[in-house]
Formats: C-alpha cells, sequence, structure tokens
C-alpha cells in the first residue's frame, strides 16, 4: 500500500480577476469567510413540520384531509372518464340511428318509409 503512487486531488475551474479560466486544486483556494448572515430561499429550506402538524391537525381530520387530496383528484379524473366515455356513446347512437333512419328511406319504398315512421315513433316513445 506504501508503494501506490497518491492520487492527485480534484481540479477546480475557477475564473480569474482578470476573466480567464484556470484549473486549481480545491486546496489550493483560500477558505472564504461569511460576512453576513446566510440567505436560504424556501425551496432551498428545510420542510417545517410545525406548520403542517398546525395546518392539518392530528389524528383522524389529517387522515380525511391525506384522503381528500390524494383521492379527490383521482375521482375527477375518473368522472371525467366516465363522462366522455358516455358522450362518446352518445354519439354513436346519434350517428347509428340516423345512419339506419336514412338507409332505410333510401332503399326502402313504401314499407321504407313505413319502418321509418316506426323508428320514429319509437324514438319518441310513442306507439
Amino acid at each position: 500500500m506504501e508503494s501506490l503512487p497518491t492520487t492527485p486531488a480534484p481540479r477546480t475551474v475557477v475564473q480569474l480577476p482578470d476573466g480567464t479560466h484556470a484549473y486549481i486544486s480545491p486546496y489550493d483556494l483560500p477558505a472564504q469567510q461569511q460576512s453576513g448572515p446566510q440567505v436560504v430561499h424556501i425551496h432551498q429550506a428545510p420542510p417545517d413540520r410545525t406548520v403542517q402538524r398546525i395546518a392539518l391537525g392530528s389524528g383522524m381530520g389529517a387522515g380525511a384531509v391525506a384522503a381528500g387530496v390524494y383521492f379527490g383528484p383521482l375521482l375527477v379524473g375518473a368522472l371525467t372518464a366516465i363522462a366522455a366515455n358516455l358522450a362518446i356513446l352518445a354519439f354513436l347512437a346519434v350517428a347509428l340511428t340516423w345512419g339506419v333512419v336514412t338507409l332505410v328511406r333510401s332503399v326502402g319504398g313504401a314499407d321504407g318509409k313505413a319502418a321509418a315512421q316506426n323508428v320514429r315513433k319509437a324514438r319518441r316513445g310513442k306507439s
């Protein structure tokens, strides 16, 4: 182990005051002193559990809020998908009915007109 060569320190690219860039070992850089308080942005700060506990409460109330937050969008998505499927099926039913009536009218003579009349009456709910 003593005969192994030492690995050089990883090099860092720094910009010199004159604007040029140079590779310098991090060990050669001067230690930076903080002159004022450290500013931490909110997205970098650790989460504050106290605020969450106050907002959600404790026990069953927190579970109900969490379930509502989780299952609410799922319910809205499921209902939207169901409504979209029903709208497509209703459109298909209207289109197919129109097609059948048009086909029966064009192909049939007096019998076709009577059949179309029967379909129209059945659709309206009259007998």
